[in-house]
């Protein structure tokens, strides 16, 4: 269930069905049990709410306050999570058993700045036609390639042959 939901679901005033709740005032003291219309009339004599904030608790815990203002800050603190949220990504690197060295260190450049913004790579040597009789040369390239990132990453998964696809995974340090 997402925050949404859940803020979808607080009641309010005439909405709570309970006999009884635990009252908590508009400037944070505790009140103490009481009936639901005594909690109700305190409410509307501050020309307020009553909000339903724990509804899980026995009795359920009540707090009288804005209502929209309630609203605009469980959205503003939802905002909040989901910008701090962050979604790691597989970028994918592809290389030939038979790259040259320039080649090589672009790849590697590339490779380190992926790492650097925390995504996780995925490094494929791909082996075509009669290559695939050669895949010491792909396990060595791909350990040359684990040696120039070890300062900035460390293996997931050690190097796999997946049909003509060699391939292992490399996470930020």
């Amino acid at each position: 269930m997402t925050a949404i939901q859940k803020q979808q679901r607080v009641r309010i005033n005439e909405q709570i069905r309970v006999p009884e709740v635990r009252l908590i005032s508009a400037d944070a003291q505790q009140m103490g049990v009481m009936p639901i219309k005594e909690a109700l009339a305190l409410a509307a004599e501050a020309h307020l709410d009553l909000v339903e904030v724990a509804p899980q608790a026995a009795p359920p815990v009540c707090r009288i306050m804005d209502y929209g203002k309630f609203k605009y800050e469980q959205s503003k603190k939802l905002q909040e999570a989901r910008r701090k949220a962050t979604t790691i990504q597989v970028k994918e690197i592809k290389v030939r058993p038979k790259i040259e060295e320039h080649d090589m260190n672009f790849k590697l450049k590339n490779t380190r700045r992926f790492l650097g913004e925390g995504d996780k790579v995925k490094i494929s040597v791909i082996f075509r036609g009669r290559e695939i009789a050669h895949t010491d040369r792909g396990f060595r390239l791909l350990s040359q390639m684990v040696e120039a990132l070890a300062d900035v990453g460390t293996v997931e998964s050690n190097p796999k042959l997946e049909g003509r696809n060699l391939s292992m995974i490399v996470t930020p340090k």
